[in-house]
């Protein structure tokens, strides 16, 4: 069996520009360049983005929809939970269970005792919001495509003159993105350089020196905080509401996992440590494996495998397929992550956990699609189909959420 990526030909299709070309990553740093970003910032040094634009996350995440989130009783533990002065409050004292048959609701916000908790200085955190709200989900999605990693969101809702977390290092980079309100960050430098999941910051590491960056974020304004940085943040006379978006890098440790867990189909690699010719051969043997390339393509085909869908609007795309043809407008959903491989002489799409096989003879439309990042029809396709059969083509990419059907 052969499996290979396969690299897309340039295409002459042409195709409507849509938002795509501005993506999170861009969003976040501007006016720094994405490029600049990667080469002064990341992993190395904190960096604070001043606009003063309220409203300007409104889109993701707005203080009214907090609100009404928050009194409606909808929240659900541990889709939130609520932290004062550093200290979780126990989960019991601020949900209930609601009697339903024939399961009950567990774990159900109780308004009132969510809400006096908040007055009495609980910071309300929302979590998990990468999994739950789409348009924080899409973002996070633009970032893992830009940087190759694992994103994940949550949002912190803190009360005037309060402060949520005492000073802490987090084992992900992160992004802080000021909603509404203001905060008050102060920034120290780490007392353990990149820490990996497991090693969280306790006072044995080393306490704080004075603040590297004391700053006030205002709405619209973004802090970037390499996994490491000690950080602790506090509230003035203004409510606080922020969204943080860590990113789960991929280490050369992680690498390095990943490349002797490919040698299980190397006879030598399984011999008990007793036998064998020695540690040298396997040593090159792994390190052949370590190649650039070869990391790059584990890492995104781990990337692209664990994804999950994220498929708004798809019932009335369902739907809208009844009057697909030839001439219909389509897209690629801007949310999926997808590589093209080739195995067996056949070609198959890989993205969200799944592989969708196509015939070899649909090759050029395959890669088409997946390199045009416009709008375009099926009759533009290049290749060797005829219209029904790219028809039946983008029919099922419909279906299966890789395309969708342009304003349907």
């Amino acid at each position: 069996m052969t499996r290979r990526t396969l690299t897309p030909t340039p295409t002459t299709l042409t195709a409507t520009p849509t938002t795509r070309t501005y993506s999170a990553l861009a969003r976040c740093v501007e006016p720094v360049g994405a490029a600049e970003f990667l080469e002064d910032y990341w992993e190395r040094r904190p960096l604070a983005i001043e606009r003063n634009e309220r409203g300007g996350y409104d889109d993701l995440l707005p203080e009214a929809e907090v609100d009404e989130v928050v009194c409606s009783g909808a929240l659900r533990y541990p889709g939130f939970r609520l932290v004062r002065a550093g200290e979780q409050l126990r989960a019991r004292e601020y949900t209930r269970d609601i009697p339903w048959r024939p399961t009950p609701f567990t774990g159900a916000a109780d308004v009132e005792r969510v809400l006096a908790e908040w007055e009495r200085g609980a910071t309300i955190v929302l979590q998990g919001l990468h999994l739950t709200s789409p348009p924080i989900a899409s973002f996070c999605r633009s970032l893992e495509e830009a940087l190759g990693h694992p994103a994940q969101a949550n949002a912190y809702y803190t009360p005037r003159a309060a402060q949520g977390l005492p000073v802490h290092h987090d084992t992900h980079d992160v992004f802080v993105l000021q909603v509404a309100g203001e905060k008050r960050w102060l920034v120290y430098e780490p007392a353990l350089e990149l820490p990996l999941k497991d090693q969280r910051y306790r006072p044995e590491l080393g306490r704080p020196a004075d603040p590297v960056e004391d700053r006030v974020l205002k709405a619209g304004d973004m802090l970037y905080l390499p996994r490491g940085w000690l950080h602790e943040a506090l509230t003035s006379e203004t409510d606080s509401l922020h969204l943080t978006i860590g990113v789960n890098v991929v280490t050369w440790l992680d690498a390095f996992r990943a490349a002797l867990d490919d040698c299980k189909d190397d006879v030598e690699f399984r011999r008990s440590w007793q036998s064998g010719n020695g540690t040298s051969e396997l040593v090159e043997a792994l390190r052949g494996r370590l190649g650039r390339d070869d990391v790059e393509r584990r890492a995104r085909e781990k990337l692209v495998r664990t994804r999950r869908p994220i498929r708004d609007g798809h019932l009335r795309q369902l739907r809208a397929l009844d009057g697909l043809d030839e001439h219909t407008e389509l897209e690629r959903r801007p949310t999926v992550l997808v590589d093209v491989v080739e195995r067996d002489g056949e070609v198959a799409l890989v993205f969200e956990g799944r592989e969708v096989a196509v015939p070899s003879r649909a090759r050029e439309e395959v890669l088409a699609v997946v390199e045009t990042y416009g709008r375009f029809t099926p009759s533009e396709l290049p290749g060797s189909l005829d219209d029904a059969g790219r028809v039946v083509l983008v029919r099922r990419l419909v279906r299966e959420g890789l395309l969708q059907i342009s304003g349907a």
